[in-house]
């Protein structure tokens, strides 16, 4: 239930005064559902995302409909929504998806690699140095054309086939996709198995190689009930962009061990807690998962939503 004033505001010094979220549900949410969701609600949950503040929502996947046919429709989609005043990244797997989402006018572009063999061969069926050859002239055209590239990077602290991965491995690859020009990164726990002892220590290497902070962002699944710890952990090392998903959707399609996205909800609870401002009215966010979650026939597994919009009373 909604009470005014809570959470209370208790600033920390060592935390930084604002985030920014960066809103995953309509992409990496919707392409794990089971169900394709119709096009036109898809825009809707953009629509009603932007209006609840946030100001980066991942749109859509440019990739061959027969890997991802959930987002088949991202021609049909992305221009329903590209005139909305956010940032609207998509995903571009290679040359002929940079292709389809610049002649749409996207502006902002993802790649996806990974820091591990064995993922980079169930996803991408290549080699990690395979892969990233194959995004070099993805991410060198998108510079030449104004556009700004975001590198994501999977299994960064844990991998279902090879277990730990070894923290040189993970900042390997991050210098790679800075070095070809990435402007941000995505540290990924794609399976959920980080611990904030393990975020802490992966962050001080990557700084000691020279990796700003200010180019990072961080990417936690809540498999084990860890995500709020570790982003609590990376915001204590500067950083300030933090992936989400509204109503907690998502997974890895490749990585079955991989369950949902940290809830942009329990987020955004966590940092008004914490006084660090986000731009987002929660009210409306909860509103709009709750809605999003009668269109894929659940009940939101975010906490907040539940709480905020009283799902938890139909249960007892």
């Amino acid at each position: 239930m909604t009470v005014p004033g809570l959470p209370m505001a208790v600033p920390s010094r060592d935390l930084p005064t604002r985030v920014r979220i960066h809103e995953v549900g309509a992409r990496d949410g919707l392409q794990n559902e089971q169900a394709t969701v119709p096009t036109e609600v898809k825009a809707e949950i953009i629509r009603r995302l932007a209006d609840a503040g946030l100001t980066t929502i991942e749109a859509t996947s440019f990739v061959h409909p027969k890997w991802v046919p959930q987002l088949a429709d991202a021609e049909r989609l992305f221009p329903l929504v590209r005139d909305l005043p956010v940032a609207l990244p998509v995903l571009v797997p290679n040359e002929r998806g940079l292709d389809r989402a610049l002649a749409l006018g996207a502006r902002r572009v993802a790649v996806f690699a990974s820091a591990t063999e064995s993922f980079a061969k169930a996803n991408l069926n290549r080699t990690v140095d395979e892969a990233l050859a194959m995004f070099e002239p993805v991410v060198s055209r998108a510079k030449s054309e104004d556009v700004h590239v975001r590198g994501y990077l999977s299994m960064c602290f844990g991998d279902p086939w090879e277990g730990a991965v070894p923290i040189p491995q993970v900042v390997k690859v991050c210098k790679a996709l800075l070095d070809m020009g990435c402007d941000e990164l995505s540290l990924g726990d794609t399976i959920g198995v980080a611990t904030p002892g393990h975020v802490v220590s992966l962050l001080a290497a990557l700084d000691e190689a020279g990796v700003p902070v200010s180019a990072l962002g961080v990417h936690f699944h809540d498999t084990y009930g860890q995500a709020l710890a570790n982003t609590l952990a990376a915001l204590q090392q500067g950083v300030t962009t933090v992936d989400a998903s509204a109503g907690g959707l998502g997974g890895c399609p490749y990585a079955k061990s991989a369950t949902g996205n940290l809830a942009t909800e329990d987020l955004v609870w966590m940092l008004r807690g914490l006084g660090i401002d986000t731009g987002i009215d929660l009210g409306r966010l909860v509103a709009t998962s709750a809605w999003m979650a009668t269109h894929l026939g659940r009940p939101s597994p975010s906490r907040t939503v539940r709480a905020l919009s009283h799902e938890d009373t139909e249960e007892h």
